[in-house]
């Protein structure tokens, strides 16, 4: 955790916050174990309120902010322990002993996947064989270029979140773009931890799938600008550690489909944004129930009704209706339909995603 970002963004504590509290109370720093140059790599934040004094970890550089912390431990203490000192082929045994489905190889496929789709453009080793330009990376810098070609340009100024950064290169590339402070949050701990030790490392290891059960373990240096205005924590986006009105952007590349509720999200972003404030979101609408209940997912379901099951006519009635009073709310600027992104599963095995990018301004 980057001193200047916790500094600057203020966070506070997200039980008193979401407990039903009028009043906020900001997190303090209570020990500090481990510390790299001016980042907290392991120690313990406090809440301010006597009747409160909850305690959040900062663990391998990632301040875990959340309002139900114990259950969000225990489901993810594996990640949490999860060593990477091993030997590439002591590991590759653990992993075929574990077999497919495993704890182990869930979290190595996820980060096959992400990282692959992050940073392999700056792979020395990669044979891009799949099309860079269908990358999230590509995908937020059309809507970085959709937002500034908007009309009425925003007058909001100050630091942007990317909600659910994954392994953070979108976060890095925000902070390149814009020269203002970055902060990617996500409630993947294992892309959290890569994304944070690249901060303090510029370097990239990671899993990379090729086929079954066999990975090969990837490691390049990389070098970035802006990495000064970068940090990552852990967030739960529908209930966010911060103060209303913070944020000047909101980035979410992927993750309102990844939520237990779509519309509070939508709320949720809208809050932490300052008046004027913008949001980009890209969303392919991949519905899964076991993260998102059917009930609130936006279209995906319901042929029957006015929309005939269709995702984007839904949300774009929730960023258009005039009916809808209560503030803040946020509200439909531009959009684009149909671009690619590529996402690789194995040497054999890609899917293309169709995504629907918005841009929204509170």
């Amino acid at each position: 955790m980057r001193l200047s970002h916790f500094e600057a963004l203020r966070p506070v504590c997200p039980v008193c916050k979401y407990c039903g509290l009028t009043e906020e109370f900001p997190l303090r720093i209570g020990s500090v174990s481990f510390e790299f140059e001016s980042q907290i790599v392991e120690g313990i934040l406090l809440c301010t309120n006597r009747s409160c004094q909850s305690e959040f970890p900062i663990l391998d550089g990632v301040p875990i902010l959340l309002p139900n912390l114990r259950s969000y431990i225990s489901e993810n203490i594996f990640h949490i322990l999860a060593r990477n000192d091993l030997a590439a082929v002591t590991e590759s045994i653990l992993s075929d002993c574990c077999s497919q489905g495993s704890v182990l190889d869930s979290m190595k496929q996820h980060l096959s996947c992400y990282v692959w789709g992050h940073y392999s453009d700056l792979d020395p080793q990669e044979v891009l064989d799949l099309n860079q330009n269908d990358s999230v990376k590509q995908i937020l810098e059309q809507g970085l270029a959709l937002e500034s070609t908007s009309g009425n340009a925003s007058s909001a100024m100050g630091p942007t979140i990317d909600i659910g950064c994954g392994p953070g290169r979108t976060t890095i590339a925000i902070a390149e773009n814009t020269e203002r402070i970055a902060l990617g949050i996500d409630l993947n701990f294992s892309m959290l931890r890569l994304a944070s030790t690249i901060l303090r490392t510029r370097r990239v290891s990671y899993p990379r799938r090729r086929v079954g059960l066999v990975y090969d373990r990837r490691e390049f240096d990389v070098e970035f600008s802006r990495l000064d205005l970068v940090d990552f924590w852990a967030c739960d986006a529908l209930a966010l550690p911060f103060s209303d009105g913070l944020f000047a952007r909101a980035v979410g590349m992927n993750v309102f489909d990844s939520v237990a509720s779509p519309q509070t999200l939508l709320g949720s972003i809208a809050k932490v944004l300052q008046p004027g404030g913008n949001a980009l979101l890209a969303c392919p609408y991949d519905w899964t129930a076991t993260v998102t209940p059917v009930e609130a997912w936006i279209g995906g379901h319901s042929q029957r009704n006015l929309d005939s099951g269709e995702c984007v006519p839904w949300l774009r009635r929730l960023l258009g209706d005039e009916t809808v009073t209560a503030e803040p709310r946020l509200r439909l600027v531009n959009e684009l339909d149909g671009l690619p992104w590529t996402v690789r599963m194995h040497d054999r095995s890609s899917m293309i995603y169709r995504v629907h990018l918005v841009h929204a301004r509170r």
